[in-house]
């Protein structure tokens, strides 16, 4: 379930969506029998269904996805675009190093022939011809930024710039406990959702939505998200370029 926020920008948006082709069956996608039996264990926890919905993803879209990681999401992505699309999966190069070739590893699959990976900074995490995008994704790395060399109001702008009007900027990220702040990034890998929502509003994005799949109200956020004794609170943000 999530919440729309009907503001004149997203109405113009919403019409503009007619020429999209019609989104894919994708709970048949997750379920697709070439996919590792390890993102299989990774969607118990993600809902991948219910996430491609939410960032209505559909055939034919050129996309992003940052700080990429091994590419869970990014392969989901690029069979949600098919081969008409194309996926820019980005890393910096310390995650590249760090990752001992696991993206490169997934990159031989038939399913990723539609995906570029760009190893940049994250506050220039595009290459110039990633232009008029339809959909930016960033989960779950943006708390990584508050300890690490990057300009967050840089990046923000730089995925600004790189969708087109009516584009999506989709954060999805653990929650911490409100006034945290960025002051729990780096221990607890978590941040305050107020705060992410306020810093990407300032790059210029309207919230178009917020996904509830994630959540869990019984998560006290006080301890670090990894091996959780519950499912850890997870926000789901979805901004809108006027």
């Amino acid at each position: 379930m999530h919440r729309l926020f009907w503001v004149p920008a997203l109405l113009l948006e919403l019409a503009g969506c007619a020429s999209y082709a019609p989104s894919p069956d994708y709970q048949a996608l997750v379920a697709s029998s070439d996919r590792s039996e390890a993102d299989r264990t990774t969607d118990g926890r993600r809902k991948p269904a219910q996430f491609l919905a939410f960032m209505d993803v559909r055939p034919g879209m050129t996309v992003a996805d940052l700080d990429a990681g091994a590419g869970y999401t990014t392969e989901l992505l690029a069979r949600a675009v098919g081969a008409g699309g194309k996926v820019y999966a980005q890393n910096t190069r310390a995650s590249v190093d760090r990752l001992k070739g696991r993206f490169d590893e997934r990159m031989r699959q038939p399913a990723m022939k539609n995906v570029v990976h760009v190893v940049r900074p994250l506050d220039d995490p595009l290459p110039p011809d990633a232009r008029n995008l339809e959909l930016v994704t960033f989960n779950f790395g943006y708390h990584d930024t508050t300890y690490q060399e990057v300009d967050r109001a840089r990046m923000n702008r730089a995925v600004f710039d790189a969708l087109k009007s009516g584009g999506h900027y989709v954060v999805a990220d653990h929650s911490a406990r409100a006034g945290a702040g960025i002051g729990v990034g780096k221990s607890l890998h978590r941040i305050e959702e107020s705060l992410v929502r306020r810093e990407v509003e300032a790059a210029g994005f309207r919230l178009a939505a917020e996904g509830d799949f994630l959540r869990n109200p019984a998560d006290p956020r006080d301890a670090a998200v990894f091996k959780p004794n519950q499912p850890n609170d997870e926000f789901v943000l979805k901004f809108v370029k006027p």
